[in-house]
């Protein structure tokens, strides 16, 4: 067998060992952090829902989800645990880490264009003078003139008229 012939299978079992190990590795990240759990933390389930841990054990967390409200996760369950910080920010609405007290986003959109006088109308401020978009009729004069040329002197037909008579 040549070398060119083996080459597709160690790519591939290559490929396959550096995936298993990748894997493996965030795995063992997951179960450190459920490890590093303690009671006061603020943690997110797998399912989204955000509580504070009330106590550990071997293979169950007790999760405090609000007042009297105690439930009972597996530790696989838990997605994350969170900081102080971050866990007040997305529960309570606690920022602490503003820079200034400023709105970010102004009421108006008046300071945002630079100019203090009011917007003028779009359809008042144009010259209503017909745009020339440049589309021409099937005989090569604009759609507009094409229009404007073609008389309507014939009735127009309705569905049981014919032109025999």
């Amino acid at each position: 067998m040549s070398l060119v012939t083996l080459l597709p299978f160690i790519v591939l079992i290559g490929a396959m060992f550096l995936m298993t190990r990748s894997a493996k590795k965030k795995q063992q990240q997951a179960i450190e952090m459920r490890n590093q759990m303690q009671p006061g933390s603020g943690v997110r389930t797998i399912g989204g829902m955000y509580a504070t841990v009330k106590e550990v054990n071997e293979d169950t967390v007790l999760l405090d989800a609000g007042p009297g409200v105690e439930l009972l996760f597996a530790k696989n369950a838990i997605g994350a645990v969170l900081s102080d910080d971050e866990y007040n920010r997305i529960v309570h609405g606690v920022e602490h880490d503003l820079k200034s007290d400023v709105d970010l986003v102004p009421d108006d959109a008046s300071s945002l264009t630079g100019t203090d006088e009011p917007a003028v109308d779009a359809a008042a401020a144009s010259d209503d003078k017909p745009v020339d978009l440049g589309k021409k009729d099937v005989a090569g004069a604009p759609a507009d003139d094409a229009a404007r040329a073609k008389p309507d002197d014939q009735p127009k037909k309705a569905d049981g008229d014919s032109d025999a008579k």
